[in-house]
């Protein structure tokens, strides 16, 4: 099923891999794209470990466990039970070979001595600072590593999940790989209803990349979904368990206070993060704070056994541009910032969790104040949407939105799909909105002046004016729909597009100016 899966048709790619300085023995694979002039594009990809026969994808025995070998040479070096997160190793001045991995992948397409290329003291340095992370549980083996940051390209997030109305796990495995088929770099599993474990567990033995939780919702299951009988002790179940399982971040909503609740409970749409209306209901329930906040030195403590990275979430996130940059939104925010230096402390490596609904006038806010509050940390955001009728259309309202703060400073942007506000996504679903976010990261890595972002745009630009038709499908993000479109309506290899047809084609015009 895989390979038919990843199978793509005259697109005349390869898998090509480079391997290290520091460690010579690494293997890091990246797409090389063949143009029909003789040339080549390398990009930056997410699919995994590739063999001639497909790609490893079973869902009784998983993909190859990449850096296994690696973590145990780790261990022999220190005392029995001892482990360090990426974080307290670059705080040592120490680069490990994930380090160096994420740095090769952030160079697909640039050579050393170009301009924009990553080292990997580089990683080693923002990680070290708070200002990157490198998403690592060791549990999960299976990942190839990589770096989330405002110096690297924007990387997007592909939320995916079951619900007590529908799919399975088998189409949850297939969600997932096709995320990343179409370019996601990490995939968060937002699973309800029941075989929350199964589904999780099939995902994380099937995926190359990291995979996120928000571990609150199966522990209010394990509790018949009452949301008043929740503890600390049913939650702390629950991280550990995920934990061990292999998830590589977690979204916990740990800065909603109850201060903030009458604050959201005077807006327009009031709360809409599932687990901040989670905890809000909690805390009015229970009188106090809620436990993720009085217990947050303890879940830290727990997160750093595993290198789990922890991706402060926005409870509080505006559902409506009414809503936005509001008196609880950038209350939590602050306290958000609190939290970071709490977990840094336990060499926990942060993410920050953003917005939400907002105008395109207030979108820079949004960054700086994140930046000047949050200490620096990678800020991780929904869209922003830039307006409420987008119905349908939410996966373009939100782009919009996201390459803007993107191009700010945002380092990961959590895609929306077509079904946003409106039903669970299908495969098609996951497909539209992976492309259109990674339009929207390609677009910021533009404006923020990356080098290769840029060579890629020039590439498909020449091709475009040589009417090399072939070369303009596979320098897209989707060449499956740019053939199909083109060749609609004219035959292979024409030297115009049904646009503006034989006689009308302003570049063959143009070139026939003498």
């Amino acid at each position: 099923m895989y390979k038919e899966l990843f199978h793509e048709p005259q697109n005349a790619s390869e898998k090509v891999y480079r391997p290290g300085e520091l460690f010579p023995d690494l293997r890091v694979g990246m797409r090389r794209v063949h143009l029909t002039n003789g040339e080549s594009v390398d990009l930056y990809d997410t699919t995994g470990v590739y063999t001639e026969a497909g790609y490893e994808a079973d869902t009784e025995r998983g993909i190859p466990r990449l850096r296994e070998q690696w973590m145990a040479e780790r261990a022999a070096a220190l005392p029995e039970g001892e482990f360090h997160t990426q974080r307290w190793y670059a705080r040592q001045g120490v680069v490990t070979r994930e380090m160096e991995y994420a740095a090769i992948r952030e160079n697909a397409g640039l050579r050393p001595g170009d301009e924009g290329y990553i080292t990997p003291e580089q990683v080693r340095r923002s990680v070290a600072e708070g200002r990157a992370i490198l998403p690592a549980n060791r549990c999960h083996p299976e990942s190839e590593p990589m770096v989330i940051g405002s110096e690297y390209r924007v990387k997007i997030n592909a939320n995916i999940g079951n619900s007590a109305l529908g799919s399975s796990i088998a189409e949850e495995v297939e969600k997932a790989l096709w995320a990343i088929k179409w370019g996601a770099d990490t995939v968060m599993d937002l699973s309800t209803g029941v075989q929350i474990h199964q589904t999780r567990e099939a995902i994380l033995r099937n995926v190359p990349v990291p995979i996120g939780t928000v571990p609150l919702y199966q522990a209010l299951e394990k509790v018949g979904g009452v949301v008043e009988d929740l503890t600390w002790e049913a939650y702390r179940e629950t991280l550990i368990e995920q934990c061990e399982q292999g998830v590589d971040y977690f979204t916990i909503h740990a800065g909603l206070l109850q201060a903030y609740v009458p604050m959201a409970q005077r807006r327009v749409t009031g709360i809409v993060s599932r687990g901040g209306s989670i905890m809000a209901k909690w805390m009015a329930h229970h009188g106090r704070e809620s436990f993720l906040y009085e217990h947050f030195n303890e879940i830290c403590e727990i997160m750093a056994r595993y290198d789990v990275a922890l991706s402060l979430g926005d409870g509080l996130r505006p559902g409506s541009i009414a809503d936005a940059n509001d008196e609880a939104q950038f209350g939590e925010l602050k306290t958000l910032g609190e939290l970071c230096h709490r977990a840094w402390e336990q060499d926990v490596q942060v993410i920050v969790e953003g917005p939400g609904h907002v105008p395109m006038n207030r979108i820079r806010e949004n960054m700086d104040r994140q930046l000047e509050w949050c200490h620096g940390a990678p800020f991780y955001t929904l869209g922003p949407l830039v307006s409420d009728i987008g119905a349908g259309y939410d996966h373009i309202t939100s782009a919009i939105g996201g390459a803007m703060i993107g191009w700010f400073g945002t380092a990961m942007l959590c895609y929306v799909t077509t079904k946003e506000h409106l039903a669970l996504p299908n495969r098609d679903d996951v497909r539209e909105g992976v492309v259109t976010y990674k339009l929207a990261a390609h677009a910021a890595d533009i404006a923020k002046g990356h080098p290769a972002a840029l060579a890629r745009d020039l590439a498909m630009s020449r091709a475009r004016y040589d009417f090399r038709w072939l070369d303009q499908f596979n320098l897209s993000l989707d060449p499956e729909r740019a053939r199909r479109m083109h060749r609609e309506m004219v035959k292979e290899n024409a030297d115009f597009c049904a646009m503006c047809g034989p006689h009308f084609c302003a570049m063959r015009i143009t070139k026939s100016i003498k």
